[in-house]
Formats: structure tokens, C-alpha cells, sequence
């Protein structure tokens, strides 16, 4: 009897012992797989996260270093090398006004050279009287036509130029993100921004978008804080606004950085003259 115990009870100690082993090595191969995958996850989004910025980075260089704005006037810039200048021209402007969309498309000529690189540009624009009602059929109206630029000859971005107001934001951010959407992964997508937004108001971080162009040009009482920041070598809080700047040709800004590229407004008619003043090397 007493061996008959004793067996029984090795035996219990026995298969108790190797449930015992069983759960620990049960519980490695978890903890091992769950590491495996947690490593692979991290490479996954590695691998993405790589690609989005190389994806983001040949967008960005499509387009030369300066960029000239032609905005609705009879533009001839035939004599150009694409190479060497860009052309952003105004392609659309839309008009929002309670929860109509009216777009009203280019009505002036432009001419360019066949191998021209472009940005179709599409302004936005609000009815202070009747103010827009930002719904979703606002939204989804307005990123389509938006998105309709890219389909133009040699486009390889579109910029989308809408001063939101606070409140119009949360709106805005869904086109752009509704935009991106649509558009093919090749065609870059700007807008431009208010020095405020570049500056102390961060709300494009997270924005789908290659780039944010500061307006460096008719900005009021912001002027001369933006002049004092760039004589100090202060640059915009917003990555997004440090690819580029926007400027014109009446409102000279100095110390801007040599290796952004310049998008330039004309309040005059371009002409080849002032088209090698920006291209041509300073003596």
C-alpha cells in the first residue's frame, strides 16, 4: 500500500512537474512569437514610414527652385527653361457660399513651354454675407474639384490657396486630407499659409500635404516681427513651412534661406527681364 502511494504520488509529482514545463515553454514560445511580431511591426512601419518620406521627397522634386505665380491675367512665358523655372499658375477659384460650391474656372490665356513643370493652383474663396455651411456635401464638392486640376497638361502638383479662419479649419483639414485622397502618388499637394500658422499656431503638423508656403507679402502688422525673426536666424515652428517661401516682387524680404524653393507673385506682367532678375546669379 505504501508503495502503491508513493508511486502515485511520484507519479502526481511527476505530471504535475510536466504540466509545469509544458506551461513555461508554452508561455516562451508566446513571449517569442509576440516579440517576433512586435519586431516585424516595428520594421513594417520602419519600412512605410521610409518609403511615405521618399515618396514625399520626389514630390518635392519635381518642381525647380523658383516658382513663378501666374495669377488671372494674360501670361506669356514662353521664354522660360523649365529646368530652371517653375510656373504655379491659377487654374480655379472657387467660391463658397452657404452650402453651394461655385467654381468659375481660368478665363485668361497662358502660354507656356511644351516641357513645362506646373502647379495648378486653386483659390477658395467665402462669402462674408452668406457664410458657408461646411458640410460634408461642402467638403466632398470641394475636394473634387479640387482634385480635377491634376488632370491638366504637365501638372505634377496642385496647391490649394484658402485663408481659413479659425473656425473653418476642422473643415479645411478634411478637404485636404479628401484631396490627397484622390490625387495620384505622384502629384505633389501645397497650400499656402499664413506666417501665422508657419510661426506659433501648429495646427498643419499632421496635415497630408508636401509642403506649406509661407506668404511672405502683404502681411500687415506681422511684417516687421517676421523681418526681426529672420534677422535673428529664427526659423518657422512648422516643418511643414520650411521647404519654401512665398513672396512678390513689390515687398523685398531678406534673409531667407538659399536652399528653399521661392514661389514668386508679380503684381505686373511677367516679362523676361523680370524673370532673369530672380533666375539669374546675383553680381
Amino acid at each position: 500500500m505504501r508503495t502503491s502511494v508513493l508511486s502515485c504520488f511520484n507519479n502526481s509529482l511527476v505530471y504535475a512537474c510536466a504540466r509545469s514545463v509544458k506551461r513555461i515553454i508554452s508561455n516562451r514560445v508566446i513571449l517569442t512569437i509576440l516579440i517576433g511580431l512586435a519586431i516585424l511591426c516595428g520594421l513594417g512601419f520602419a519600412v512605410n514610414r521610409n518609403r511615405a518620406r521618399s515618396v514625399v521627397s520626389a514630390r518635392r522634386s519635381q518642381m525647380p527652385g523658383i516658382v513663378l505665380w501666374a495669377w488671372e491675367r494674360p501670361t506669356d512665358l514662353h521664354f522660360i527653361k523649365p529646368d530652371q523655372t517653375g510656373v504655379a499658375f491659377l487654374a480655379r477659384t472657387v467660391h463658397l457660399k452657404n452650402d453651394e460650391v461655385i467654381a468659375r474656372p481660368r478665363l485668361q490665356p497662358l502660354n507656356l513651354p511644351a516641357n513645362s513643370r506646373v502647379t495648378a493652383v486653386v483659390r477658395v474663396e467665402t462669402d462674408s454675407a452668406s457664410q458657408p455651411s461646411l458640410s460634408t456635401s461642402q467638403t466632398t464638392r470641394l475636394a473634387n474639384l479640387i482634385s480635377e486640376v491634376a488632370g491638366l497638361p504637365n501638372i505634377v502638383a496642385v496647391q490649394i490657396d484658402f485663408d481659413a479662419t479659425r473656425s473653418q479649419r476642422e473643415f479645411y483639414r478634411n478637404v485636404i486630407v479628401e484631396v490627397r485622397r484622390h490625387l495620384p502618388e505622384t502629384i505633389g499637394l501645397s497650400i499656402t499659409a499664413l506666417v501665422s500658422w508657419c510661426a506659433d499656431d501648429n495646427w498643419l503638423a499632421d496635415l497630408p500635404i508636401d509642403e506649406a508656403v509661407p506668404m511672405l507679402f502683404r502681411m500687415g502688422a506681422d511684417k516687421q516681427l517676421l523681418k526681426n525673426r529672420l534677422a535673428a536666424g529664427e526659423d518657422f515652428s512648422s516643418a511643414l513651412c520650411r521647404n519654401s517661401y512665398g513672396i512678390s516682387t513689390d515687398e523685398p524680404v531678406e534673409n531667407l534661406r538659399p536652399d528653399r524653393r521661392t514661389y514668386v507673385f508679380n503684381p505686373d506682367a511677367w516679362t523676361e527681364q523680370s524673370v532673369s532678375a530672380l533666375t539669374e546669379p546675383k553680381r
